[in-house]
């Protein structure tokens, strides 16, 4: 796509201002990317060029218009992104994508607890995102996955949920009820199925998945 070495180092310097706006290290960028840091690094100083995928998933995950990307032409952000509710509103801004999950979730996410917002068609305009840690839900879920879900109770037997572990941490599972009694079960047979305890608290209802990159 880019051709010689003046357009990769703009393109790079783009990319940069991009990380740079929303405060986020070389790793931290990266690994939302699904790349290395020394691949980002080289692209940034414009010595590596990055794929059309890469691009795409870039201006999915951050909201970016693709020919301001490429030629920095024209308005940096998606229409969605110009204007509209607060951050902390998945109205408007896109869906936030969660650093963490405040303790009286929904209520009160503020500006301090989303990463990022992305836009993607055809999910509720009331959902949330995080990214995936550790193998639990493999292969369904893998690390480093985005994944969307609606706050709320699971309504399915066997719909993926976001729940407390017994240290009030949000944990990914999959529901299940057998004979009247509820169950939180990995998709991983290595590690091993809980009955939920009394202060477990069903944070919400998986809704999609979104399979990070790889380059």
């Amino acid at each position: 796509m880019h051709s010689d070495h003046a357009s990769d180092t703009s393109l790079g310097r783009r990319i940069k201002g991009i990380r740079q706006g929303r405060g986020l290290t070389q790793k931290e960028f990266a690994d939302s990317l699904g790349i290395v840091q020394g691949f980002l690094s080289g692209i940034e100083r414009g010595k590596k060029t990055p794929s059309d995928t890469l691009l795409i998933a870039l201006c999915t995950l951050y909201g970016i218009r693709m020919e301001w990307l490429t030629s920095g032409v024209g308005e940096m952000l998606q229409a969605s992104r110009q204007s509209g509710p607060s951050a902390a509103s998945p109205v408007g801004g896109g869906i936030p994508v969660l650093a963490r999950i405040p303790q009286e979730f929904p209520d009160n996410v503020g500006t301090e607890d989303i990463l990022y917002h992305v836009t993607l068609p055809n999910l509720p305009a009331e959902c949330f995102a995080l990214v995936a840690y550790g193998d639990f839900m493999a292969p369904t879920i893998r690390d480093g996955d985005l994944v969307f879900f609606r706050p709320g109770e699971a309504e399915e037997n066997g719909a993926i949920v976001l729940v407390t572990n017994r240290w009030g941490e949000p944990i990914l599972r999959r529901y299940r009820v057998r004979d009247g009694e509820v169950f939180c079960s990995p998709d991983n047979a290595t590690y091993a199925t809980f009955k939920p305890a009394p202060e477990t608290r069903v944070i919400g209802t998986v809704v999609d998945v979104w399979r990070k990159v790889r380059i």
